[in-house]
């Protein structure tokens, strides 16, 4: 079965708000529920692993179309957003981290 087909599947199979995982770590499928009048839909969503090989956060960034990943691609590629990001690490205190969950079925991208 092709790409394409396996997500017309999960599409039309797969549960509201199902969060799907892919062999690419940290990118998950995510299946977006009918709302007003816009019908259900696919969407990508990026949540980094933190050590315990679970998502970090409890909803990533969630992308809709290429567009979108453009816009997100040039906003994280913008050196003064690393630099923030280098500059929050050092006045943050360490986490701690939490058990690793278990994982299911993948998605092969």
């Amino acid at each position: 079965m092709s790409g394409d087909e396996r997500l017309s599947q999960f599409l039309k199979e797969g549960k509201d708000w199902e969060r799907k995982p892919t062999n690419v770590a940290g990118v998950f499928l995510f299946k977006l529920p009918e709302y007003r009048g816009r019908p259900p839909t696919i969407a990508i969503e990026i949540n980094p692993l933190n050590s315990n090989g679970t998502p970090s956060k409890k909803r990533g960034i969630v992308i809709k179309s290429l567009e979108e990943l453009n816009s997100i691609s040039d906003l994280v590629g913008n050196p003064k957003v690393t630099q923030l990001a280098q500059s929050i690490d050092n006045v943050n205190p360490e986490r701690k981290t939490v058990p690793k969950g278990d994982t299911s079925e993948v998605f092969e991208i």
